[in-house]
């Protein structure tokens, strides 16, 4: 007896086949059948005339790490679809952690608030800390998730334990090294996906200094690089400051020669698609060109939305990065609005924002495209919704000068949205062409993280609903394997990303007319009442994760079917060799 019927459904199969109407049968966790008309017998069943199923997508960049502690369903990326989330990205996990010092655990707390934009509080609160080996963190989520999930082994983490906080800012020894190298080697028996590393300019940790892994000589890297290709079914996911923008030879030289160490895909993010920047598309995919002829590959991870941001001269946030903006924005708020008034400041801030250092931040320097958001204070009512370039035209001021005004009146605490700079057709025609790139892959969701600030999880929702009722940039076919296939065969797992006989029953169940995802509304359901970003799931009618239905109506059931994917067992190996 099935499990579980659904009749008359349109199957995408993930494969980027053309669809085709059929029954589809689960039963204990995989699909079963798949036939024109299914006669066996159901213990329950639906009718799914004019719905499209198609595999549980695959997010292949979030950081979920902390999150599913006290948000098993991975909200709202289950809600849009999503089944399989990669975590432990950038360099960052929660483990492992050296039992020698409990401090570690406050240390990584803190790094994880500032470099990923979690809630502190929630960090806090949300999650046991009861694990030290990366393999016991594995084992206090297993069995307690609604999505599968499988994590990279951080570098930042390795090299703390080994090193302590010498780790930052300090080489290690040939002996640390080595200890280095054997905790990677034990993290990947324990189902560790591979290594992530940062060298990224903008990732500080909760003391402001530079994370650990950017302190990390090329001679580290590929050592930790060469233990990787020694376990089944690993990858290699990494940042460097050219990501943001364009790669300088020594970084591209870097990534080709730790893909080729390990002989395993290396994953960045994220290619950022700008037609007014033509050269940067070239640039960065000429790493994955020399990595092909070196023996590796290498892979980016480009958005298919424009993910809505905002922004905040009161908090931390993207601003933040720009070159010089730092030291003004740190200040406390009564000498950091006093400095902002002062137009010289004012111009040497916008002369940095402009300047090729600032590279892909150079975008958000464009204050009259600024859209207001919310304000708290009388002076700013009937700001919220209005572009601050007519405001300052109303104001005889400068852009810049107008938001530190409005901001001022609200003690720093309003809220900005930036209008995005690359929204024109021909970035969408220049998106589509890099999409078809063999080492181009969708994702970059960051979901988990930058939590008050971003909600990239819905862009599965939203690019399938601009697929078929909006830009039309590919077919529906072509778009489901991006989201599910293609992420799945980068990553080796087995028996997912499609819908065919034999394979876990990760499903969506969509009505095609109606798929979308709603706007971004702050909402505060974390631990602590801490706020983050939330968007609610359109058309998306039933998710079910290893044949357990998670998600009915965009409302979790409550059920946690999910598993901890761990590699060689649930994944296979991807070679490049």
């Amino acid at each position: 007896m099935l499990d579980h019927l659904i009749k008359g459904v349109t199957v995408v199969d993930g494969s980027g086949g053309p669809a085709y109407i059929a029954d589809v049968g689960i039963r204990d966790g995989r699909i079963a059948v798949i036939g024109g008309q299914v006669t066996e017998e159901a213990r329950t069943s639906e009718d799914a005339s004019g719905l499209v199923l198609a595999p549980g997508f695959v997010d292949p960049h979030t950081h979920y790490d902390a999150q599913l502690f006290w948000d098993p369903y991975a909200t709202p990326s289950l809600n849009h679809g999503v089944t399989t989330v990669a975590g432990g990205n950038c360099g960052f996990t929660l483990a492992p952690l050296n039992p020698a010092r409990p401090e570690d655990a406050d240390y990584t707390r803190r790094m994880m608030s500032k470099v990923e934009g979690m809630s502190l509080v929630a960090l806090e609160e949300g999650a046991p800390w009861n694990w030290h080996s990366f393999g016991e963190y594995l084992d206090a989520l297993e069995g307690r998730t609604a999505v599968n999930a499988g994590f990279m082994v951080g570098h930042c983490a390795l090299r703390r334990y080994v090193m302590g906080p010498q780790a930052v800012g300090g080489q290690p020894t040939g002996e640390q090294l080595s200890q280095m190298v054997a905790l990677l080697h034990e993290a990947m028996e324990a189902g560790a996906w591979g290594l992530s590393t940062t060298q990224s300019s903008t990732h500080s940790d909760g003391d402001g200094k530079p994370v650990a892994s950017r302190h990390a000589g090329p001679a580290e890297l590929l050592a930790l690089s060469r233990a990787v290709g020694e376990h089944e079914g690993t990858q290699i996911e990494a940042i460097v400051a050219g990501c943001l923008d364009q790669f300088s030879d020594d970084e591209i030289d870097l990534f080709v020669e730790m893909s080729a160490a390990a002989g395993r895909p290396l994953n960045w993010n994220v290619l950022t698609i700008d037609a007014a920047v033509p050269e940067r598309v070239p640039r960065q995919l000429a790493a994955s060109e020399r990595a092909r002829k070196a023996g590796g590959r290498i892979v980016a991870l480009t958005m298919p939305i424009l993910t809505p941001m905002n922004m905040s001269l009161g908090t931390f946030c993207a601003l933040n990065l720009i070159p010089g903006w730092g030291e003004v924005l740190g200040l406390p708020v009564p000498e950091r609005i006093a400095k902002l008034r002062e137009p010289g400041v004012r111009a040497e801030m916008l002369r940095r924002a402009d300047s090729k250092e600032a590279g892909v931040f150079r975008r958000l320097a464009d204050f009259g495209r600024y859209v207001i958001g919310d304000t708290y204070s009388a002076a700013n009512e009937g700001l919220t919704g209005r572009v601050v370039r007519d405001i300052a035209a109303e104001r005889d001021q400068e852009p810049f000068e107008c938001i530190v005004g409005i901001c001022a009146n609200d003690d720093m605490r309003t809220v900005l949205w930036p209008m995005p700079t690359d929204n024109d057709p021909q970035s969408w025609s220049l998106r589509q062409e890099t999409w078809a790139h063999e080492d181009v892959m969708l994702g970059g969701s960051d979901a988990g993280a930058h939590l008050d600030r971003m909600c990239g999880a819905p862009y599965t929702t939203r690019f399938i609903g601009d697929c078929l009722r909006g830009r039309k940039l590919a077919t529906l076919e072509q778009a489901v394997k991006m989201l599910t296939d293609d992420p799945a065969q980068l990553f080796g797992l087995r028996d997912r990303g499609r819908i065919a006989e034999g394979f876990h029953a990760d499903l969506v169940l969509f009505d095609p007319q109606r798929i979308d995802a709603g706007k971004a509304t702050l909402v505060h359901d974390l631990p602590g009442d801490s706020p983050r970003l939330d968007s609610k799931a359109i058309g998306i009618k039933a998710v079910w994760v290893n044949g357990v239905e998670s998600i009915r109506d965009d409302v979790v059931t409550g059920a946690v079917p999910g598993k901890v994917l761990r590699s060689g067992q649930d994944t296979r190996t991807v070679s490049t060799r």
